[in-house]
């Protein structure tokens, strides 16, 4: 018999999971893990980019972590996540280098990429929180992907140089802006990302730069869903076992 399972917080639907590790042109060991949809293709890829690792952002920061633990079973999306340089505490441990402040972390994107592509992943989306987000802005533009979608993006570290490459790209661009973000809230990102004309920027009501809750969570991947794989939008708030 099938058995029907509310969606909550800690929820951990069936996926492939496999811890990865990739390097960079530098020779740094990145680790990670890469979840896939069981017994079908999935349907994109998201390739993720955590917060700001001096400040606690990591693989597992729970909006990422949510999304690898929900989206193969709900949207067939495989997420693939990844310990920046210098960055540890997850249990795949501590990826090999150190912090260069959105720098040399481009190799780690261009490293995460191949990654993908090596494992015949299509179909590759950046999705970045935060600091992540900056690393999707500045590196992102000319990579072989679909696009990037933004978690509340700051816009310390990104350049108007380097947002104005987007404009002449055909890569998709959607940030997704709480209403109370400490950093960028949704009017000054609207001024901000003028310099794209296509740029989709999306407030949420109520909503902190951390998203704390079940439902701020929720609004984030459905948001992602939406972009990514729009048949499974919105998602469901429970999940059905097959049949045994």
């Amino acid at each position: 018999m099938s058995e029907v399972i509310d969606i909550r917080s800690a929820t951990v639907l069936p996926a492939i999971r496999r811890d990865i590790e990739f390097t960079t042109e530098d020779g740094l060991r990145l680790v990670g893990e890469l979840a896939l949809p069981v017994g079908i293709k999935p349907i994109a890829t998201l390739i993720t980019l955590h917060p700001l690792p001096t400040h606690g952002g990591f693989m597992d920061s729970h909006v990422l972590r949510k999304a690898a633990n929900r989206l193969p079973a709900l949207a067939g999306i495989a997420v693939l996540r990844f310990n920046t340089r210098g960055t540890g505490g997850s249990s795949q441990g501590t990826s090999e280098g150190n912090f260069d402040h959105g720098n040399a972390e481009r190799l780690d994107l261009e490293a995460a990429i191949r990654f993908a592509q090596a494992e015949q992943l299509e179909n590759l989306w950046l999705v970045g929180w935060s600091f992540g987000t900056e690393l999707a802005l500045k590196y992102g533009s000319d990579k072989p992907v679909l696009g990037a979608i933004l978690l509340s993006p700051p816009l310390h570290r990104t350049s108007v140089e380097e947002l104005a490459r987007w404009q002449t790209s055909e890569k998709r661009l959607v940030a997704i802006v709480p209403e109370h973000d400490d950093y960028l809230k949704p009017d000054a990102a609207v001024e901000r990302f003028a310099v794209i004309s296509h740029a989709e920027i999306i407030p949420v009501a109520g909503a902190k730069h951390l998203w704390v809750g079940e439902s701020a969570t929720k609004r984030v991947l459905d948001e992602i869903v939406r972009v990514v794989n729009p048949a499974c939008y919105p998602l469901p708030e429970v999940w059905t076992t097959p049949e045994s």
